[in-house]
């Protein structure tokens, strides 16, 4: 059997791709289906969550294992058909860490597998994807989104701290930041015997 997975990006805008795929591929299949579909570039962390009908995230699978134990369930352990088992069914899909892209992935139909197709395949497209990943209010571009190190982003203040006029080229003796003549800094001096 076949999959239809309708694939919509979190975005202000409409934007979401149609996937076909085999009921007995995987999860890690459908993550590059969702990568090729909307031109994802790299090698992200990612996860799909199994989700409700109010798109909750549940349960997590990860791309790649990240137990102490080594031994968690990632993408390549799961089937599609046991993500998705009737139409209805919901995950949500997270791709990135620094640039997060969110998608929510829903069966749409179920159908007869087309001999000499190479699955999964893009089979409609619909909206234009951004450059960036859209941030949280749905703004491209990620401006607006909280960055992993905030501390870069913000505005410290100093400038009100210090002004230009706070700061002359004269001590508070009157003399200017000159080296005083005669006075000698150099420790180590060749001494010609």
């Amino acid at each position: 059997m076949v999959y239809k997975i309708r694939v919509i990006l979190d975005a202000k805008e409409s934007i979401f791709r149609d996937i076909e795929i085999k009921d007995k591929q995987t999860l890690w299949n459908l993550h590059l289906g969702i990568k090729s579909a909307f031109s994802l570039a790299g090698e992200e962390l990612s996860s799909f969550y199994f989700s409700d009908e109010e798109w909750s995230e549940g349960r997590a699978v990860p791309l790649e294992d990240m137990s102490d134990e080594g031994d968690g369930e990632i993408m390549s352990d799961v089937y599609v058909n046991e993500g998705f088992t009737q139409k209805g069914d919901k995950m949500r899909f997270q791709y990135g860490f620094l640039d997060l892209w969110e998608f929510f992935c829903e069966l749409i139909d179920v159908t007869e597998e087309k001999s000499a197709v190479n699955y999964p395949i893009t089979v409609y497209r619909f909206g234009n994807v951004p450059l960036k990943a859209p941030s949280k209010n749905g703004a491209s571009g990620g401006s607006s989104k909280k960055s992993a190190m905030p501390f870069m982003d913000d505005d410290f203040g100093f400038e009100d701290d210090f002004k230009s006029a706070d700061f002359d080229d004269e001590d508070e003796f009157g003399d200017d930041d000159e080296e005083e003549e005669g006075y000698n800094d150099d420790v180590f001096e060749d001494d010609e015997d």
